[in-house]
């Protein structure tokens, strides 16, 4: 479990003071198109984000946000919506005050408010704003954007240092004390310490991993966890696990987001079903029940067993919306697709309910397990849509009681 941080409130989503780690993701559409970012929206909702964060970046798309709320209201999803803001989001708060009723948080990256005097003016004004809202604020401080005034005062302090801290050390430190004094700031202006949730995003694991362990040991805010520009496919999946498991582990982070860049006409949703799939392979939270399937070798020259695996694994997903609320706890549930007897029937009794498939010149049946023991051993052409109907009515039988 995170560490016992501040408990900030996000329109019904808790973050912090050992609440469950929180999924979230982002909007890639044009924020000035209502429609298609609702639609996104309710996607990324569907698929388990539990707050999206929307681009406020223009006159056109703050006049939208509002709209954006209202159709989401209108479908019954009421996923908290967070703003981006960045360079001028102090006008567009005090222009379009719809817009910052309508959003649930505001992101603010204190690198990209202005600069010297008009920074402190900029970003007073949209702290100001979100306290006259009752909004809290996450601080994201994001090393590619740092705040140039903060590293130029501490190079200067550290060349007067006995032993200098190396560069690399000197930017988490800078990058760390950007989020600090920022969220002092904030809190001298009037935003309360339950209103502030800090990130410090970086590209690089080892970096990532020793900022988060500096900045929780210095605050008790609510941390939001990211890789930032991952990149694609198994790299970016790679990166973030690697990164965010080692902190998580140790009891840092509130809410994650696995910025994966997509293919292009990819699917957004990835990024929230693997920052799912890591917070229930650390057994921190459960979403949707888990398949056990073997990696296949010389015994499993048929693909059957992969097909299966495979087809359960969206069979589970799509029936978690409704099992979800009909079915409490079945998102614990562990099924176990296996490919031929050597760790097929000992998987299987070891999951919840589990199929040992027939191997390369095994005899051609399927024995199936439920709570280690044997209750059917299945066979014929259709032992697919046989274990599929095995497996919704142990879910009705063991969970229907709840």
């Amino acid at each position: 479990m995170p560490a016992d941080t501040t408990a900030v409130r996000i329109g019904p989503v808790r973050l912090g003071g050992g609440a469950p780690v929180v999924v979230q993701s982002m909007t890639n559409t044009d924020t000035a198109d209502a429609a298609a970012t609702a639609a996104q929206v309710a996607e990324l909702a569907a698929a388990g984000s539990e707050l999206v964060r929307i681009t406020v970046n223009s006159a056109e798309a703050a006049a939208r946000v509002a709209e954006i709320r209202a159709r989401l209201d209108d479908m019954g999803i009421g996923v908290p919506l967070v703003g981006d803001f960045h360079f001028n989001g102090h006008k567009l708060l005090e222009q379009y005050p719809d817009c910052a009723r309508a959003l649930a948080k505001y992101r603010i990256n204190p690198g990209n408010v202005g600069k010297g005097k008009r920074r402190d003016e900029q970003f007073a004004r949209m702290i100001e704003i979100a306290a006259a809202n009752d909004r809290p604020v996450r601080i994201g401080v994001n090393w590619g954007s740092l705040d140039q005034q903060v590293l130029a005062r501490l190079m200067d302090e550290n060349a007067r240092r006995r032993q200098p801290l190396d560069s690399v050390a000197l930017m988490h430190e800078a990058v760390v004390t950007s989020a600090l004094e920022s969220a002092a700031q904030a809190e001298a202006i009037g935003l309360p310490h339950d209103h502030i949730v800090l990130s410090c995003k970086m590209s690089g694991v080892q970096d990532l991993i020793a900022v988060y362990r500096t900045l929780a040991a210095r605050c008790d805010y609510p941390l939001h966890l990211g890789l930032t520009e991952a990149g694609m496919g198994s790299k970016g999946i790679v990166a973030s696990t690697a990164a965010l498991s080692v902190l998580l582990q140790e009891g840092i982070g509130d809410t994650i987001r696995i910025s994966l860049t997509p293919e292009p006409g990819g699917d957004r949703s990835q990024e929230v079903r693997v920052a799912q799939e890591i917070l229930q392979a650390l057994e921190l939270r459960s979403f949707t029940p888990a398949v056990i399937a073997c990696p296949g070798c010389g015994r499993t020259t048929s693909t059957f067993f992969q097909q299966l695996a495979g087809d359960i694994q969206a069979f589970l997903r799509e029936q978690m919306p409704a099992w979800r609320t009909r079915y409490p706890g079945v998102e614990t549930m562990k099924v176990a697709v296996m490919g031929c007897v050597v760790n097929g029937p000992g998987e299987s009794r070891h999951a919840d309910i589990g199929i040992s498939l027939p191997g390369t010149g095994e005899r051609p049946v399927a024995p199936v397990y439920e709570d280690g023991e044997k209750t059917v051993t299945l066979k014929g052409e259709d032992i697919a849509a046989q274990f599929q109907q095995r497996v919704s009515d142990y879910v009705a039988r063991r969970y229907g009681k709840s």
